[in-house]
């Protein structure tokens, strides 16, 4: 990617995975740049569980009715797991640092799909038994990865809603 606006453009939800496994080297570099990433007061309220089991990749697919078919063909998923202790931000920087992972994601030539898990029935519990999350943790996201086997069109900058853009006042 030539630029961030390219590396944004082309970045979409991939849900189809080839099965194709995802070298290690491309979850650590994934992993370093959300733990760059910002938090209030760094603070550093996330923590992430790398999964790869193929058992447990498929039995993600059960913590949602709609929206976590992913977990079908996905050949990893980073869980994003926080502290709420630490801030009152927590659940920005824990949004931030799954960006990151997205962002680096689509870098690395992989795709990547947010599911949320907070505050969806049942979600958290599944993942925190599949995953030995502790009580004393909030699980925001699993993010799924793979090889993508879609095609998903990049961004048309033509399309974008510049009439959600203020300027000085609403």
């Amino acid at each position: 990617m030539d630029s961030f606006e390219e590396l944004c453009r082309s970045r979409r939800s991939v849900r189809q995975y080839k099965a194709q496994p995802v070298e290690q080297e491309k979850i650590d570099y994934m992993l370093r740049c959300a733990l760059m990433s910002p938090s209030s007061k760094r603070t550093n309220p996330w923590e992430f569980v790398v999964v790869r089991d193929e058992a447990k990749l498929r039995a993600m697919e059960g913590c949602r009715t709609y929206g976590s078919g992913m977990f079908k063909t996905a050949m990893a998923a980073i869980v994003v797991a926080l502290d709420t202790t630490l801030s009152d931000t927590w659940m920005a920087d824990g949004a931030i640092a799954a960006e990151h992972l997205l962002l680096a994601a689509e870098e690395q030539g992989l795709g990547a799909c947010w599911c949320q898990v907070y505050q969806r029935e049942g979600a958290e519990e599944l993942i925190r038994s599949l995953c030995g999350v502790p009580e004393d943790r909030t699980i925001l996201c699993v993010i799924s990865l793979g090889y993508k086997d879609e095609e998903r069109k990049p961004y048309d900058p033509a399309k974008l809603r510049y009439d959600k853009v203020h300027s000085e006042k609403y």
